[in-house]
Formats: structure tokens, sequence, C-alpha cells
């Protein structure tokens, strides 16, 4: 269904060869065919981080909602999240550090300064699942009545409105 087409914008930026050199590279290529092949749940990863508040279900149907009708695979919300814990993070961190570095050409006015790329350090803190493994590693948050919350990452973003590389760890590693 997705092998000849394309899914919008997102593959217009990433495209399915780029996704399965990643895949191919990263030893995470399906080796059976699937309603959800590795390649769209790339799609569907790098669309969840437009799609923010939204849940995987809410991002796939963001993204087949023009097939509609055209005989697109149905999914559920388990479906979706079975798919993503099979990709792992290894070929996201690759097509990540293939894809990273400043948004600012040698020209952009007030991006560089004496030939440096003038950069600014931003944390930003995200909550992940309230897991016995990231409650281990990450700790949780305390506050003068109790630990209270998700266990939460601390990501350091830095660049010119691009992230240039990123860090993740528990909050209290500042």
């Amino acid at each position: 269904m997705f092998a000849p087409g394309h899914l919008g914008e997102l593959t217009q930026i990433v495209p399915f060869e780029m996704v399965d050199e990643i895949l191919a590279d990263c030893g995470a290529t399906q080796r059976r065919v699937r309603k959800l092949p590795a390649r769209v749940v790339v799609c569907l990863l790098l669309a969840a981080c437009l799609f923010d508040p939204s849940g995987y279900l809410a991002v796939w149907d963001k993204l087949t909602g023009a097939l509609e009708g055209a005989g697109a695979a149905k999914v559920t919300a388990a479906a979706l999240w079975q798919a993503r814990t099979r990709l792992g993070p290894a070929p996201l961190r690759a097509l990540f550090d293939l894809l990273r570095g400043p948004a600012a050409a040698p020209r952009t006015s007030g991006a560089w300064w004496r030939g440096l790329l003038v950069c600014a350090i931003d944390g930003t803190a995200l909550d992940v699942p309230d897991t016995p493994g990231h409650r281990a590693r990450l700790g949780k948050q305390d506050n003068q009545y109790a630990t209270a919350g998700y266990p939460q990452i601390r990501l350091v973003a830095c660049g010119t409105r691009a992230i240039i590389d990123a860090v993740f760890g528990p909050t209290s590693a500042g």
C-alpha cells in the first residue's frame, strides 16, 4: 500500500529511500510483510512529534486520512505501539544523526559571528512513561509533600531554532 507512494509532506523531506537505507544499516528491516512496514512506522513517529498531544492512533488517522476508501489497512492503537516497540530507537537516532545540523546557511544574516555559528542552549523537560525501568534510571520529581508525576528526561538543544545535537538523561544530572 505504501511502498510506491508517499505519506504527505514527511516523505517529501525524508523519502522512503533514505528511511530504507537507515533501516538496513541498523538491521531493523522487517522480516515479513506487515500491515505496518518499518518505513511507515518511522513516518508515524516523525509525525507524532508534529502532533505532540495526540496518541499514535490519532496521528495514524491524520497520516492516512486522504487514503479513506482506498483500502488502507485498519490498525489499532496496540498494533501501532507494538510496531514502534519492534522498531526500537536505533533507526531514529541514525536518522537524526543524518539530518541534524544548523538550519542557517553561511550567508544567513545574524546567525554567524566571526565565522562561528551563534548558538543557545535550552533545556526542556519531557515526561516519559512511568515504568519500573524508567523510575529506576531516571527517578521521579520530588516536592515538599511527596514524590509525584512522571519520570522526566531533559532534552538539551542547541542551534538556530534547529536541534544540532541532543542528549537524553535524568533531570537530576543537570
